[in-house]
């Protein structure tokens, strides 16, 4: 990776990592459908002129129904669920639990025979999931979660896994750009029914309203960008290393708004991060077998 890679991928894990306090203050005044449906919209625009700017072209509708169903287990479900979750944990306690992501992909592609699951791999899983227990121990213990919203978390991030795993299947050959700007546009139809029928947002600070809308330019809109360029220079292995990022940034932070961080989450950051190492660690090549004289 260049210089410029890393710098890129730098910024996209702090676009990312400071979504989840973004999520926590439009939180405040918005009810969480708010929150996911403006996060879509002001995402959309952004990607839309991108779009028009480069002349590229839509999915085909043939591809639509698939992209419904991409952008509701990518975007307006997850980002919901993390809305909803984050009335009851902390910002630096959610972005920890975000980071199971790899873990559902792996076990959902493994189950599909997508992928293949041997014993560091499988050692990694446990890991992650052991750094997830001992996190959500340390977060109820210091009262920044609840159990309901770790498990609404947790939901999210099973539903990234499902989104990515489907994504990955259905949408190749497409454009990234074209895809990423359908999700988000899809996303925010889906979600306007349950906006303009439910609860709506009564008296909204300045703060509320610029969290939400740099949550949907700067950690959806920018941040795709960012993700869809770099993807298109180095490997998705590479680009994967953001995710060991994320917690890290969750608590930094976190921390500046003043959210207190327990020695648990510290500790379940390392182990999660550990199993993540070993998940995505190249296996041993096999030594070939010696010459028979």
């Amino acid at each position: 990776m260049t210089r410029r890679d890393v710098f890129e991928l730098f910024l996209l894990s702090a676009f990312w990592g400071i979504s989840f306090l973004l999520i926590k203050w439009a939180g405040h005044d918005f009810p969480p459908v708010w929150v996911a449906f403006l996060r879509s919209v002001f995402g959309a625009l952004v990607l839309v002129a991108a779009l028009r700017l480069g002349r590229d072209a839509r999915p085909p509708r043939s591809a639509w129904p698939v992209l419904v169903l991409v952008a509701a287990l990518n975007n307006a479900f997850p980002w919901l669920m993390f809305a909803i979750g984050e009335q009851t944990v902390s910002s630096n306690v959610a972005s920890i639990l975000n980071a199971t992501t790899p873990l559902f992909t792996l076990l959902i592609a493994w189950g599909l025979r997508d992928a293949q699951l041997h014993a560091r791999m499988g050692l990694g899983v446990l890991l992650g999931l052991a750094g997830v227990a001992v996190t959500v121990l340390g977060g109820m213990q210091g009262g920044q979660a609840s159990a309901v919203g770790v498990a609404v978390i947790l939901m999210a991030s099973l539903s990234y896994g499902v989104g990515g795993v489907l994504a990955k299947r259905t949408t190749a050959g497409l454009k990234p750009i074209s895809v990423a700007t359908s999700q988000l546009t899809l996303s925010a139809l889906l979600l306007l029914p349950f906006a303009a029928f439910g609860p709506h947002p009564a008296e909204v600070s300045v703060r509320a309203w610029g969290a939400v809308a740099v949550l949907g330019v700067v950690g959806s809109g920018l941040a795709y960008l960012v993700f869809y360029r770099l993807l298109a220079r180095v490997s998705p292995t590479q680009t994967t290393a953001v995710t060991y990022l994320l917690p890290i940034w969750g608590l930094f932070w976190g921390a500046l708004a003043g959210e207190p961080i327990t020695g648990l989450s510290l500790l379940g950051v390392a182990v999660i991060l550990s199993g993540l190492v070993l998940m995505n660690a190249r296996r041993p090549a096999p030594r070939p077998a010696p010459l028979q004289t």
